[in-house]
Parts: structure tokens; sequence; C-alpha cells
């Protein structure tokens, strides 16, 4: 079992930065693939960001590429989500998620609370 909590959401500016951080529990997490997603209102929730165990690979939806940037330390069990020149179309709660699994299209099979992010215009 996989426990993940994000945090470092909030209230930012367009064209300002946050950063999401998301802990999890376990001694296995350089085991996993780890991803964020997001999920507007009214909206289906997208993938936005996936890091491959060893941060030897990431890739991003298209429509954050350049903008946010995924990382994560396996010695303190956290992956994180840099967000620069954020937009309105941003907000967005934000999840992450973890898999053994590595690909595009592929199940995540643990997901944390969510954070919200709220991008003002």
């Amino acid at each position: 079992q996989v426990q993940l909590v994000e945090s470092g959401g909030g209230l930012v500016q367009a064209g300002g930065s946050l950063r999401l951080s998301c802990a999890a529990s376990g001694r296995t997490f350089s085991y996993y693939t780890m991803g964020w997603f997001r999920q507007a209102p009214g909206k289906e929730r997208e993938f936005v960001a996936a890091i491959s165990r060893s941060s030897g690979v990431t890739y991003y939806a298209d429509s954050v590429k350049g903008r946010f940037s995924i990382s994560r330390d396996n010695a303190k069990n956290t992956v994180y989500l840099q967000m620069d020149s954020l937009k309105p179309e941003d907000t967005a709660v934000y999840y992450c998620a973890s898999t053994l699994e590595w690909g595009r299209n592929i199940d995540y099979n643990y997901w944390g609370q969510g954070t919200q992010v709220t991008v003002s215009s």
C-alpha cells in the first residue's frame, strides 16, 4: 500500500509560479513511476506529467510542455511539479499518482487526495 499526500497548491496570478509536492509513504518509492494529473470543474481528469523510477525519463502533456517540470527525490520519497507561466486554464485540482508500470497509457494504482490550484487572470 502506498499513501500519497499532495501539498503546495494555492491561488496565484496568471504568469506566476507554484511548486507542488507529493510525499509518499513506504520504503519502495523508488520502484514507482510517478505522475501528476489534474481535474478542472466539469471536466475529466487529464494527464499532466510523469517521471520514471530513476528520473531518467519524463514526459508531459502538450498543454504544459515548456512550462511545467516534474522531478523526484527518491531519498525523500517525494515528487515535485514546478509550474511556471501559469494560465487561468491551469486551474484545477492536481493529483499525484503512482504505478509500477511505465509508459504513456498505463493504469495508476495509488492516488493522493489532491491539492487545489487556482490561477486568476
